[in-house]
């Protein structure tokens, strides 16, 4: 089976696509990549009439993967670290920007359709797996007019409510799969009678791995949390972070804001620090773009030692994001999709800051109905946030029935389910 992936922009539309194709080779039945598919007529035989030289090094690619993304992207870097083929394409926004810029990406858009049809023709996949992001526009319009045969669609929603361009592929793609049943009635109800089906948010293995598959009970998932404190110390080569090291058995506070950190979360957090270091530990992923910032400003420099010791910021974590959520004991964070797959497994109570331009808000309220998370309004961190992280750090009690309504919430399944979508409707098995 061969699948093309799309979905870029974020960490949150790449890192469910690669959990996802990491499944694709466990399934049973399905026929791996050939490196030359048979039956199938030479390359200038059947290639769109388009102005680009063939790439035969797409149809000798015996992973069966190939991604594509857009020029100069962030996705690049991720994907490739896992071994998956990277193209990119021309794309760009067209909604919320000046008349100009839309018109001159509209265009990007169309150069994205024809160089999406190249691949396509070169590639030959069986199926699509599309995450979100601009990116995907040109690639599902191209497997939908692609001259050879029109290539099934399966668009993944990571998060509650769709926004433009997962409602627009929707209309093109035979599925959609979702990660709770109340989204399913954006795109027509369950399937048969609608597009979706319900997966759960994809996680990585690692994740899986690292959190027991969502599977320990209470005192062995508290054990396996200090393990994985133990190693993520190990790991960042930071021995003051472990477990106990300073003397007490303070809890860790991860702060995240994404791969690029967010601003107001990390002002916030650099103005507390005096209020919130004697009573834990923080690990604050203060992200690429205000590592700077950090550097220049040095937030922690006035604080005593013994303080300054429990703040341990990174630029951002790639491999050890996986301990991180394992071993934090609470964390503040956006509301990105992730947190609706990745906080249920690692039963992580989490004090969210949704971003309102970008549906996080239904994100978090689908957490803090089921009592899995707090929700603080942007607008108000620095009046509301010391004074909740303080206040759930100091009541274990709420934190462990925290736990306890996340750990109904975790689908480690999830990954699995999506790949089987895709191989239903590679193999024509899908009643579409």
């Amino acid at each position: 089976m061969r699948v093309l992936i799309s979905g870029g922009g974020t960490g949150g539309h790449v890192y469910p696509a690669l959990a996802v194709v990491a499944q694709v080779p466990k399934l049973a039945g399905v026929p791996q990549a050939s490196v030359e598919p048979q039956g199938q007529p030479e390359i200038g035989e059947w290639r769109p009439e388009i102005d680009a030289p063939a790439d035969r090094s797409l149809l000798s690619n015996t992973t069966g993967l190939l991604w594509v993304g857009a020029m100069g992207s962030m996705e690049r870097a991720l994907v490739e670290r896992e071994g998956i083929l990277f193209r990119g394409i021309e794309t760009g926004q067209v909604r919320g920007i000046n008349p100009m810029t839309a018109l001159s990406n509209s265009a990007k858009m169309v150069t994205g359709v024809r160089q999406s049809l190249a691949l396509i023709a070169d590639f030959r996949p069986d199926v699509c797996l599309v995450t979100g992001g601009y990116v995907c526009v040109p690639v599902v319009v191209a497997c939908r007019i692609a001259r050879r045969k029109r290539i099934p669609v399966l668009v993944y929603l990571p998060d509650m409510m769709p926004g433009w361009a997962i409602r627009t592929l929707s209309l093109l793609a035979q599925r959609v799969a979702v990660s709770f049943p109340a989204a399913a009635r954006y795109f027509g109800g369950k399937a048969p009678k609608g597009k979706a089906v319900v997966t759960g948010y994809p996680v990585r293995d690692e994740l899986l791995a690292v959190t027991g598959y969502g599977r320990l009970e209470a005192t062995a998932h508290r054990r396996n949390r200090l393990c994985m404190r133990q190693q993520l110390a190990d790991r960042l080569q930071r021995p003051t972070l472990a477990p106990g090291a300073d003397g007490v058995q303070l809890p860790l506070l991860l702060v995240t804001g994404g791969s690029q950190g967010s601003r107001n979360i990390n002002r916030t957090i650099w103005a507390a620090l005096a209020q919130l270091l004697p009573q834990m530990h923080i690990l604050h992923l203060v992200g690429t773009r205000d590592w700077p910032l950090f550097e220049a400003e040095a937030p922690a420099a006035g604080l005593a030692t013994e303080l300054s010791q429990r703040y341990h910021p990174v630029a951002y974590l790639h491999e050890e994001m996986v301990l991180a959520l394992a071993a934090a004991d609470l964390a503040v964070a956006r509301a990105g999709a992730s947190t609706l797959g990745e906080f249920p497994l690692a039963r992580l109570p989490a004090i969210l800051v949704p971003l309102l331009s970008v549906n996080q808000q239904q994100n978090a309220e689908q957490l803090a109905q089921q009592g899995a998370a707090l929700v603080v309004d942007d607008a108000r961190l620095g009046e509301q946030l010391a004074a909740a992280i303080l206040g759930l750090a100091q009541d274990e009690q709420r934190r462990q029935q925290m736990e306890q309504a996340l750990s109904t919430l975790a689908q480690p399944n999830a990954a699995r389910a999506i790949a089987e979508e895709l191989a239903k409707l590679a193999t024509g098995a899908s009643s579409l």
